[in-house]
């Protein structure tokens, strides 16, 4: 049931009015054509009646000789008159119709004389060259299909005459009058149209401030600094984008204040160990020499990984069309002066508008950590219309599957090959994804199946 309905809210609020408004449309269709068949059936009997009251009152003048040649006249496609001695039995039913049509034959006629009135299927015949008497026609009760083959329903209606005679109608309600008003369904689908299209534009009237909030939100993500939303529209609408804006603004003072804590943190760790290492150079014993240099070194690449982890993507780096390809090659450069094989595979069908460079750092970050633990970085690029993916892979060991998502926890190392001793303190993959989720992307790690370890950075085009 959840895959059929609409995945965005606006679909879905469509989805519901139109519902609503079909289903209001259909009731109201069908109990006014109700109404209107209703009204043609009462407008039938009444013309009906009418005429019978008019037959009536002629055959009362006449004689019976007379009446028997008249008969034929007054016969007609939806009326059937016969002469008869006296009315069947039990013809009077409980219809409701059928108790009005006999009180309004009986004013008509107008001396209270005996009505009988039925509603029923066309019931009663007449055998063509039968006659009853002088004059008479005697009658034949049996089905009436030939005489009213497409009346469906007919109401029989047996009067005395003046002189003790009886005479039978039986009139035939067509179906014609049934029949489909496409004038007026042609309006209400018309009203039906008028109300989907208006439907339509209220709803992404309502909507629309909620995809513009979404998108201020997600393009929050990569530029901090982008401008406020412009607080306009409902009240509740301004209460949100005034409540967005408030958050921005103290993100962007938490940043600040951030950046001045990292700036001051910066300055007074590098004088101590400058001095630290000054200091270090005055002993005297070698050996005790080289081991304060080396922790010195290791402390000083602690505190700069520390603080590039902390400082991330840089918010007030300017976002620039950056050329993929040319990044790399520098990098394969620059890992390849240093005695490492970098190879690059693929290529970026345009330029990608990036932080230059906190992207730079990201992929070095990935071909430093390939060539540190697998000798060699194999790096593919793959650009498509939704996407821009990196995949460097390399030829060590891997990780264990429990690892894979610990190793991007700050300061983290695995136990083994990617140990101290390789070099780095645990930093590398937390800013490299700081900085793919500052893009808008996303940093996976994967074992490969023989052998080794890819990351895969996936950028959002």
């Amino acid at each position: 049931m959840k895959r059929l309905l609409p995945a965005t809210l606006s679909g879905r609020l469509i989805l519901t009015l139109l519902i609503g408004l079909l289903a209001a449309q259909l009731l109201g269709a069908a109990i006014l054509l109700r109404d209107r068949a209703s009204a043609l059936y009462e407008v039938s009997g009444l013309n009906a009646v009418q005429r019978i009251a008019g037959i009536v009152r002629v055959l009362d003048r006449l004689d019976a000789s007379a009446r028997a040649t008249i008969l034929p006249a007054v016969n007609s496609a939806h009326l059937r008159v016969m002469l008869a001695p006296q009315p069947p039995a039990a013809v009077e039913s409980g219809d409701l119709h059928a108790a009005h049509l006999r009180e309004l034959l009986q004013r008509l006629i107008g001396d209270g004389r005996p009505v009988q009135v039925a509603l029923a299927e066309p019931s009663v015949a007449m055998e063509a060259g039968e006659r009853h008497g002088p004059g008479g026609m005697r009658p034949r009760f049996g089905p009436m299909a030939d005489y009213f083959p497409r009346h469906r329903m007919a109401f029989q209606v047996y009067a005395q005459l003046a002189d003790g005679a009886w005479a039978s109608f039986e009139h035939g309600l067509a179906d014609e009058p049934f029949a489909w008003p496409w004038r007026l369904l042609l309006m209400l689908a018309v009203l039906l149209a008028s109300v989907i299209a208006l439907t339509l534009l209220a709803v992404r009237w309502l909507t629309r401030p909620l995809a513009v909030l979404a998108t201020a939100a997600d393009e929050l993500g990569r530029d901090m600094r982008r401008p406020p939303l412009p607080e306009e529209g409902p009240a509740e609408v301004r209460r949100a984008a005034a409540a967005f804006n408030t958050m921005q603004a103290r993100l962007q003072t938490h940043l600040r204040e951030r950046e001045q804590m990292l700036a001051a943190v910066s300055h007074d760790l590098r004088t101590p160990i400058t001095r630290l290492r000054l200091r270090a150079e005055l002993i005297e014993d070698e050996t005790l020499r080289a081991k304060f240099a080396r922790d010195l070194a290791e402390m000083e690449a602690m505190t700069a990984a520390a603080l590039d982890f902390l400082r991330g993507a840089r918010a007030d780096e300017p976002v620039q069309p950056v050329d993929v390809l040319a990044l790399l090659e520098s990098l394969q450069a620059d890992m390849e002066e240093t005695g490492h094989a970098v190879q690059v595979q693929g290529r970026a069908a345009a330029p990608y508008p990036a932080r230059p460079l906190a992207l730079k750092r990201c992929l070095a970050n990935l071909i430093e950590n390939a060539v540190k633990y697998g000798g060699r970085a194999e790096v593919r690029v793959k650009d498509s219309v939704g996407q821009l993916r990196f995949v460097v892979a390399d030829n060590g060991p891997g990780i264990a599957e429990a690892e894979i998502e610990r190793v991007f926890e700050p300061f983290y190392r695995v136990e083994g090959s990617r140990s101290r001793a390789t070099g780095g303190v645990g930093l590398g993959l937390s800013v490299a994804r700081d900085i793919a989720r500052a893009h808008g992307g996303e940093l996976t790690l994967r074992n490969r199946a023989g052998g080794g370890l890819e990351a895969i950075l996936t950028l959002p085009r």
